[in-house]
């Protein structure tokens, strides 16, 4: 390693952040790195549909999503509105996971259009709605688009959209929007900023929407991180800025969630978010009523919010076991299946007992285990529906689109979807997808891997270098947290630590004597392979412990092997 280059420099280089001002770009970003939401198509009509609603006082729905992008874009919206128009006539609607399943459903349109709507605005859904978006024509709804996810094609590929009065999405045909990547709550912070513009009828707009604009930022950071969008370019922008508005954010809902996570006083990260924040605000929708979740953060305070942060911490813990029992069940099935053998490169599975609001979790912990998609379905009254996910390199998306023949629907992106189909075609779709899945995944895609930043020793892991590596957050998608490997290191402590000892605490020396604690996550069962004085190579992050004053630096095992010298 060359001397005396710190290891944030090496790392920075080794991304391709060479040169200066492209080094001080990433590690001080600012909404000025952002680009023009003017840039988006059909934004400007949006907005200006939006304002002509608002100020002649008709009534306006934000229909939107179940999920923490589909609530925070919701939310996100609901407050620039209600800043320049306390009274408007604004309501949202977020369907049912269970009862009426993803996105723009016709029941919901008729019932909005009977009770008066003129204007539905999606978030973070909509694009593939060509039938939906028909009625809403025919019901006089004004029905505006704002969503990500993969628009619809047919057998030639060509792409259809539907029939709305605008569409606001960054990947649509002819769009000049220089990313692809936002979220749905990107794209309504966008449109929210744009509706501001419009309404002040200049760029520079008035302090009350500047100070709600400033604080959507910490609701768009949740929205991105959540749909675990690529944290590069615009996103790590807007997920940074966001991250550093969530402590001090005016939002009563997201105070009192915070609160209720655990994380009052701490510095809120992606792991924050990923872990704590965005689970319980999942939860609504999965075991209960994403509403709950869009009024704690659009309209509750005090009491109310308290009391409805409480209640998806509990959604938590129900959804965390029922999680770890069709988990436990789907691994057993797969194996039996053979899904998880070479030759088998997906996993497809239902079952009529399994809660549908989880099948999307327990699809992403499969992949984690197995290395491969995999695709989780409830079997109700002849009709399996649920959720996919996907491996970096197979688009989830593109193999449902090759199976559509046998689906009722489907939607969504790359890495994540959403299916239905009925249960008679279960085998043949199972058999369909697995032979596009074999085709276009190599074995070595299913052979687990980690990608090595540089090379460290010992001597750099303390907490002054180590904290200069956190000026490259947020960490994520895309910009993952620096993984060093540091060789032929002496193990000259070992303690299994947490629930039925399920992880490892290690104490790791050098030849210089100084040593490094180290945890290595759910790996309690590789205790007795280990022996104090063994020579180890390990990868790992680097990371600090702070505990009451004390900051100090310490290692995460990600992989660890026999000593090289």
């Amino acid at each position: 390693m060359p001397a005396g280059e710190s290891l944030l420099n090496r790392v920075l280089t080794v991304r391709g952040l060479a040169d200066s001002s492209q080094v001080d770009g990433f590690l001080t970003p600012s909404m000025a790195d952002t680009h023009d939401p003017g840039l988006l198509p059909g934004i400007d009509a949006a907005a200006a549909r939006l304002v002509e609603a608002v100020r002649n006082d008709e009534p306006i729905v934000i229909y939107g999503d179940y999920d923490v992008d589909g609530i925070t874009a919701t939310s996100i919206l609901w407050h620039v509105i209600r800043t320049v128009a306390p009274a408007a006539q604004l309501r949202s609607y977020v369907p049912h996971r269970l009862e009426e399943g993803y996105g723009l459903n016709a029941e919901a349109l008729r019932s909005l259009a009977d009770e008066g709507a003129a204007v539905v605005v999606t978030v973070d859904c909509g694009i593939t709605a060509i039938e939906e978006a028909e009625l809403a024509g025919e019901l006089n709804l004004d029905l505006i688009i704002t969503d990500h996810h993969t628009p619809a094609t047919d057998d030639g590929g060509i792409v259809h959209l539907p029939a709305a009065h605008s569409i606001v999405h960054p990947g649509v045909p002819g769009s000049d929007y220089p990313t692809n990547d936002l979220c749905g709550a990107g794209v309504a912070f966008k449109l929210a900023c744009r509706f501001a513009r419009t309404w002040c009828g200049s760029e520079r707009v008035s302090t009350a929407l500047q100070h709600v604009l400033t604080d959507s930022l910490s609701l768009v950071a949740l929205g991105t991180i959540a749909d675990v969008m690529p944290l590069t370019g615009e996103n790590r922008v807007l997920a940074g800025l966001g991250l550093r508005r969530i402590r001090s954010t005016k939002l009563a809902g997201l105070q009192a969630l915070i609160e209720a996570s655990g994380l009052a006083g701490e510095d809120i990260d992606t792991e924050g978010v990923g872990f704590r924040l965005a689970p319980r605000l999942n939860a609504a929708g999965r075991m209960g009523h994403a509403a709950d979740a869009v009024e704690l953060l659009t309209e509750a305070d005090g009491a109310r919010a308290e009391h409805i942060a409480t209640a998806l911490c509990s959604f938590n813990d129900d959804r965390q076991r029922t999680e770890r029992e069709i988990l436990d069940q789907a691994v057993e099935m797969a194996r039996a299946a053979g899904m998880t053998d070479p030759g088998r490169r997906i996993i497809v599975l239902a079952h009529p007992d399994w809660h549908a609001g989880v099948l999307g979790i327990v699809c992403s912990r499969l992949v984690e285990r197995f290395g491969r998609p995999a695709i989780l379905m409830q079997e109700v009254d002849g009709l399996c529906r649920g959720s996919a996910r996907s491996i970096d390199g197979y688009s989830i998306h593109d193999g449902l689109t090759a199976c559509r023949e046998h689906l009722v629907g489907y939607g969504g992106h790359a890495a994540a979807a959403g299916l239905s189909l009925d249960a008679t075609q279960l085998p043949v779709f199972t058999d369909a997808i697995t032979s596009h899945a074999n085709e276009a995944i190599t074995r070595e895609d299913l052979v687990p891997w980690l990608v090595v930043d540089a090379d460290a020793v010992l001597a750099e892991i303390e907490a002054g270098p180590v904290e200069q590596l956190d000026r490259m957050a947020p960490f994520g998608r895309g910009n993952a947290r620096p993984r060093f490997r540091i060789r032929d290191l002496r193990i000259t402590e070992i303690k299994p630590m947490g629930r039925d000892n399920r992880h490892l605490s290690l104490r790791l020396a050098g030849d210089g004597g100084r040593g490094v604690r180290a945890v290595w996550w759910k790996q309690g069962e590789r205790a007795d392979a280990l022996a104090d004085g063994m020579r180890v190579d390990v990868v790992a992050r680097a990371n600090l412990n702070r505990w009451r004053n004390n900051v100090t630096a310490e290692l995460e095992i990600l992989d660890l092997a026999p000593g090289s010298g």
